[in-house]
């Protein structure tokens, strides 16, 4: 009878949590918000490492508090949000640590795109931006998968970034640009490529992402950009900073960023 009671109060606590948070978060939302969010997930191992975990653990958490961000940016009305997942320089690490983070990414991917999950019940399209040749087949194979079932999906875009590097999806932008031109332009004209071209040709914009990123988070307190995001982070881009590792990012760190991106927004000249 006591475990009971005791499951029920546990439940009754979670759902008034659950509550607070909505109601939060629609407050919120009444204000501005921003149309593209941008997270660099860092810190899974140094998390690891302070909680006697292991390092596969630690990068486990942080898919855990992927899904718990992404919620609340789709609860925000956000319509875009990017993730730094693997780096191409990424697989310079421990042999173990890649292939375990590439079976883990296989697992997720799919585990993200099953029936009633929180792609499909919040109408998510999954982009996987990068040089997706470099995966394993099988992670390539549940790429292809996912962003399949999720491709009618209109209301928002997951961009996961991996393995992705700023500079290669600029230097691809290029040759893409450089092979239309060639294609279209007459051999005795001069080719012309602006920069409205390039931005047309980058990974995110082809999958239909807003152009710039308002708001650029990055966890862990390292404050350096690693190239992620450098064409579509300029002008009015945000960067936020926090000490917080990435497993450990959630709503009470999130506030404050929204917080100040609407005293920002409000506090500009008409």
């Amino acid at each position: 009878m006591s475990g009971y009671i005791s499951n029920s109060w546990l439940w009754l606590q979670n759902q008034a949590t659950t509550k607070a948070r909505n109601f939060l978060l629609n407050v919120l939302a009444a204000g501005p918000i921003p149309k593209h969010v941008a997270f660099v997930m860092d810190g899974n191992r140094r998390y690891a490492r302070m909680n006697q975990k292991a390092i596969q653990q630690g990068h486990k958490d942080g898919f855990v508090a992927l899904r718990r961000v992404l919620e609340v940016c789709l609860r925000l009305n956000i319509h875009c949000v990017s993730v730094y997942a693997f780096s191409i320089e990424n697989f310079k690490r421990d042999a173990d640590e890649v292939n375990a983070l590439m079976q883990l990414a296989e697992e997720k991917l799919l585990e993200l795109c099953g029936h009633g999950d929180l792609l499909d019940e919040y109408g998510v399209k999954l982009n996987v931006v990068g040089k997706k040749a470099l995966l394993p087949e099988p992670v390539q194979q549940a790429i292809a998968k996912a962003e399949e079932m999720t491709r009618h999906n209109k209301r928002a875009i997951l961009n996961l970034c991996m393995p992705y590097t700023s500079r290669d999806e600029m230097a691809t932008a290029v040759e893409s640009c450089v092979n239309n031109a060639l294609n279209k332009t007459p051999s005795d004209e001069e080719i012309i490529i602006t920069e409205r071209d390039i931005e047309d040709q980058l990974m995110t914009c082809l999958g239909g992402s807003p152009p710039r990123v308002d708001i650029l988070v990055r966890t862990s307190g390292v404050k350096r950009l690693s190239d992620f995001m450098l064409w579509q982070s300029c002008e009015d881009t945000q960067l936020q900073f926090t000490s917080t590792f990435w497993p450990d990012f959630g709503l009470v760190d999130f506030i404050p960023i929204i917080l100040d991106y609407q005293r920002k927004i409000w506090s500009k000249p008409s």
